[in-house]
């Protein structure tokens, strides 16, 4: 995974390829899909959702610049295996998950696995977690529609990182956005494919679904 999907595309940071080697994907995946775990794609952990592909996991957290004792929001907790990696990087880590069986199963999983300073949060992530905010890095790891979410642009900390996959219902292009003195800049990263984010500043409910966390780099 880390010669072929990481470093062969692009992916040269030293402490994310760490991260990726160290925390160990198979423990975020069902049983049955153990043998897959580090695949080049990303797999279904229930309720429509899925764990990102590595490679996309690792472009958004390389691209956020995470350091150590930084506050971090992640957007769409999953099975927690992204707050894991944050978590490795020495992050302060909220998450929120809107389904309330998978953000259990999380926050299950990453305390056996020991992962400290880490918090599931059940909720409409497009809200944002304004009790924690600001954050220096905000990770949202569902397909935003054009107009990103109000609170979470305002949550972000002056100087802090925001990535974002932002576009269509189907498909979408990976924004980073910083914030400096108040002033939003955004850089295009990559196109992909995340299932569409759900809440009030985001997608209906009755949106349909799709793969989430699939970059089309190659």
């Amino acid at each position: 995974m880390i010669e072929h999907q990481l470093r062969r595309r692009g992916i040269h940071d030293s402490r994310v390829l760490d991260a990726m080697f160290s925390v160990p994907r198979h423990e975020f995946v069902s049983p049955n899909l153990v043998s897959k775990a580090y695949d080049d794609r990303p797999l279904p952990i229930g309720a429509t959702e899925t764990i990102s592909q590595p490679y996309i996991v690792a472009v958004m957290t390389e691209a956020v610049r995470v350091l150590p004792g930084d506050k971090a929001l992640e957007v769409g907790a999953g099975s927690g295996y992204q707050v894991a990696i944050l978590a490795h990087l020495g992050a302060k880590v909220y998450a929120i998950e809107r389904n309330r069986d998978l953000a259990e199963a999380a926050r299950l999983r990453l305390a056996r696995l020991s992962y400290e300073g880490v918090e599931i949060i059940s909720g409409d992530g497009t809200e944002g977690y304004s009790p924690a905010a600001p954050f220096q890095v905000i990770m949202v790891t569902a397909g935003s529609p054009p107009k990103i979410p109000q609170p979470l642009l305002d949550q972000l900390a002056d100087g802090g990182r925001l990535v974002i996959p932002v576009g269509g219902r189907d498909y979408q292009e990976l924004n980073l956005i910083f914030k400096h003195d108040g002033q939003i800049a955004t850089r295009t990263i990559d196109p992909c494919q995340f299932v569409p984010l759900i809440g009030k500043y985001g997608w209906p409910e009755n949106v349909p679904k799709n793969r989430i966390g699939f970059s089309f780099n190659v």
